[in-house]
């Protein structure tokens, strides 16, 4: 299949395919004659494992190391667990500061009277 085919069966725009393989992510895709990309069954496993990786929130380094864990058979799934762990860990701290976010506008928009007055806490509390 090529490219844009792809592309639509992985869930992973043309454009993030070329990328991931310019940075390694990917292994390069086989070539045409003409030199357009082509994909078989294996590219597109890899691609969707890619697309799920990033869904959950896997950073490009973490989806390289976690592609090298899946390659590799004698792997100890310890370390494919260690990954999932911290990662857990920096999403439990993202959620926690966005709780904190809210919290604090919600605060700030609670105190604004939202009406034509020129006072508002929200731009006093984005002031510092």
């Amino acid at each position: 299949m090529n490219i844009g085919q792809a592309a639509q069966a992985s869930g992973i725009s043309a454009k993030m395919i070329r990328y991931y393989e310019s940075i390694g992510l990917i292994g390069p895709a086989l070539r045409t004659e003409s030199g357009y990309r082509v994909y078989g069954d294996h590219e597109l496993h890899t691609l969707r494992f890619v697309r799920r990786a990033r869904d959950l929130g896997f950073s490009v380094e973490q989806m390289n190391e976690l592609l090298a864990l899946w390659r590799d058979r004698s792997r100890a799934s310890a370390d494919v667990k260690r990954i999932a762990l911290e990662h857990v860990q920096e999403l439990e701290r993202k959620a926690e500061a966005l709780r904190d976010m809210a919290a604090t506008l919600k605060h700030l928009a609670q105190n604004c009277h939202g009406d034509g007055r020129p006072d508002c806490p929200i731009l006093e509390g984005l002031q510092g």
